[in-house]
C-alpha cells in the first residue's frame, strides 16, 4: 500500500460566506465549460483549471505560466469512474492499487485514451489524480468529467499557497479566482508510474 503524505497545515483566510460558496462555485462551473481560466486551491498548492477540450483555454494557462506546451498537464477527477478509460486499460490489480489511492494526494500516470497532445504534452499518457480536496473534486463533480488543473505559479518560480496571493498576483490574468483554501499538504502531489515507482 502507498502511504499518505504528512500534512502540513498552512492557514489560510477564506472570504466566502456559507451561500457565497455555493455561488463561487457556480460560477467556476460556468466559466471552465464556457472555456474560461480559473485559479483554484488543491491539497498543497493553488492551480490553474480549464476544460481539458479547449485549446484557447490551455494556451491561456501556456502564457500566464510562462512555459512551454511540450511538458503536459495534471487531470483532476471527482472520482475513479472518472478514469474509467485510462483505469479500463491497467491490470485489475494495479487498478485497485490506483483507485485506492485516491482521494489522496497521489498523481498516477496512467495510458491517455480520451486526450489530446496539448493536454499529454505528445505522450502516449496522461496525469490523472483525485484530490483529497472537497473542494476541488466538487468543481470535477459538477463540471461531469476531469479538468485539467496545473501549478498557480510563472515557470521556475514557487506555487501559490494563499487566496491572498493568488488575488493579488493573478487577478487580471485569470477570468476567476475562486475563494478557498488548500487543504494542508505540503507542496505539489507524489506522481507514481505505471510500475508504482515513484517519480516525484
Amino acid at each position: 500500500m502507498l502511504k499518505r503524505l504528512p500534512l502540513r497545515i498552512v492557514e489560510s483566510k477564506t472570504p466566502s460566506k456559507d451561500l457565497e460558496i455555493t455561488q463561487d462555485l457556480n460560477k467556476a462551473i460556468r466559466i471552465i465549460r464556457a472555456g474560461g481560466v480559473v485559479a483554484h486551491a488543491t491539497e498543497g498548492v493553488w492551480g490553474l483549471a480549464c476544460r481539458p477540450d479547449r485549446h484557447s483555454a490551455i494556451e491561456k494557462i501556456l502564457k500566464i505560466k510562462g512555459r512551454d506546451d511540450q511538458r503536459g498537464f495534471l487531470l483532476l477527477a471527482s472520482d475513479a469512474e472518472q478514469f474509467r478509460g485510462q483505469l479500463n486499460q491497467l491490470k485489475p490489480t494495479l487498478i485497485k492499487t490506483v483507485i485506492e489511492s485516491w482521494p489522496g494526494h497521489i498523481t498516477w500516470i496512467l495510458p491517455n485514451t480520451d486526450f489530446s497532445e496539448l493536454v499529454t504534452g505528445g505522450r502516449s499518457t496522461v496525469a490523472c489524480r483525485v484530490p483529497d480536496h472537497n473542494q476541488a473534486r466538487e468543481l470535477c463533480s459538477k463540471f461531469g468529467g476531469p479538468i485539467i488543473s496545473t501549478s498557480l505559479n510563472r515557470s521556475g518560480q514557487a506555487p501559490v499557497i494563499s487566496y491572498e496571493k493568488a488575488a493579488a498576483e493573478f487577478s487580471d490574468e485569470v477570468d476567476f479566482i475562486l475563494p478557498g483554501q488548500i487543504s494542508g499538504y505540503d507542496g505539489p502531489s507524489a506522481i507514481y508510474g505505471l510500475d508504482g515507482v515513484r517519480l516525484r
